[in-house]
């Protein structure tokens, strides 16, 4: 709209819906900007992590092998590792350059202690899926493990 906006400028014509209508675009987008993010995140249970993403999911802690932070394009979000080989991104929490949360580790930390006490007693770590021919063995330690 606002590209509309700046390429009918010096023209005759008038954008789509005139200014009452790029103003009434930009109120809903802002708006619906406020809305949507707070139906993402986790809902953390004794018995499994909720995730709400697009879908909401219910993981089992005792399914989830580890919790990682991925970085892409500078936006740091955490990852849930699950024993099938499954990956979940949560779509919230995550912070970057525009949308600095500087509670990310706080609730990152939340997180991995929920799900290093509510595992069960019976969680053993698996071991990651085989390497390629030509990639360095892995460590003895297990990489899905929390950290020390």
């Amino acid at each position: 709209m606002t590209a509309v906006l700046f390429t009918t400028a010096g023209t005759e014509m008038p954008p789509p819906g005139g200014v009452p209508g790029v103003v009434a675009f930009w109120a809903v987008l802002l708006v619906l900007g406020n809305i949507l993010p707070s139906r993402f995140g986790i809902t953390l249970t004794p018995s499994a992590a909720v995730v709400h993403n697009v879908r909401r999911r219910t993981i089992p802690w005792a399914d989830i092998q580890a919790i990682q932070v991925q970085s892409t394009a500078g936006i740091k979000s955490i990852v849930l590792h699950e024993a099938n080989g499954r990956s979940t991104e949560l779509r919230a929490p995550t912070t970057g350059f525009l949308s600095w949360d500087r509670h990310f580790n706080e609730k990152l930390l939340t997180i991995e202690t929920w799900w290093q006490t509510h595992r069960g007693p019976d969680w053993t770590p698996i071991p990651p899926p085989p390497a390629w021919w030509n990639t360095p063995p892995t460590p003895d330690r297990n990489p899905f493990a929390p950290p020390k």
